[in-house]
């Protein structure tokens, strides 16, 4: 199968309003994590899908995290991992459910054609909190950071509608050499090769959140010396 657009989901935010219980995941909070299908074409403008929407703007969405994408491969890892949890599509907060595009075989600056939009991978996707709160499994988002099954992000570089069922058409691979499973690994599991961080962090299509994190990490070492 060629790599497609199984499913997209958008969301509004909303308020989710306690139980009254003593558990961790039971708090007041506002999220636009509990993405729907939609079905037939939808407008993909710059800053994401219309009628999607997040909850907090200073690290979800923008130009570099336009839209978020997860493969649909890693669903049957997970439903075995947690098999009490039926996790539909939409389940890790994504846009689009991919087909195809895994972390180890796509590339941070990889730029596809789908429908009549053009979109181009920023980073790999760094899960927060609130997949673990919305699913109610504590370490959530520190298993898929350990199993880098992270998903990634777009940015947008042509609008136009997609939808369902549309196909991936790499346009273009500038560079091959940062699949985003070694991105994860420098980013999650190598802290401590700051050379690599510099590298990476120097890579130009890569989302600027990213850059200035892994430049801070490479820099310690320089303000270290100093000391």
């Amino acid at each position: 199968m060629s790599s497609i657009l199984l499913s997209l989901q958008v969301s509004a935010v909303r308020d989710i309003v306690p139980a009254g219980s003593s558990e961790w995941w039971d708090k007041a909070w506002r999220t636009g994590f509990h993405k729907q299908p939609w079905e037939g074409p939808c407008w993909l403008a710059y800053g994401g899908l219309r009628g999607d929407e997040c909850a907090d703007l200073r690290v979800h969405g923008g130009v570099d995290k336009a839209v978020c994408a997860y493969p649909g491969e890693h669903y049957a890892y997970w439903r075995a991992t947690l098999p009490v949890l039926d996790f539909p599509h939409g389940a890790f907060g994504e846009n689009f459910t991919t087909h195809g595009l895994l972390e180890s075989g796509v590339c941070i600056g990889d730029t596809f054609r789908i429908g009549e939009a053009i979109v181009q991978i920023s980073q790999p996707r760094q899960p927060c909190w609130k997949l673990a709160r919305r699913w109610r499994v504590k370490d959530l988002t520190a298993q898929v950071e350990r199993t880098g099954l992270t998903g990634f992000y777009f940015r947008v570089l042509q609008h136009g509608r997609v939808a369902r069922g549309d196909g991936f058409h790499l346009e273009d691979r500038p560079r091959p050499n940062w699949p985003l499973s070694l991105c994860n690994e420098i980013m999650h599991h190598r802290r401590e090769d700051r050379s690599a961080a510099l590298e990476l962090s120097q890579v130009p299509e890569l989302a600027g959140a990213w850059k200035d994190a892994l430049w801070s990490r490479a820099s310690a070492e320089k303000e270290e010396r100093r000391t």
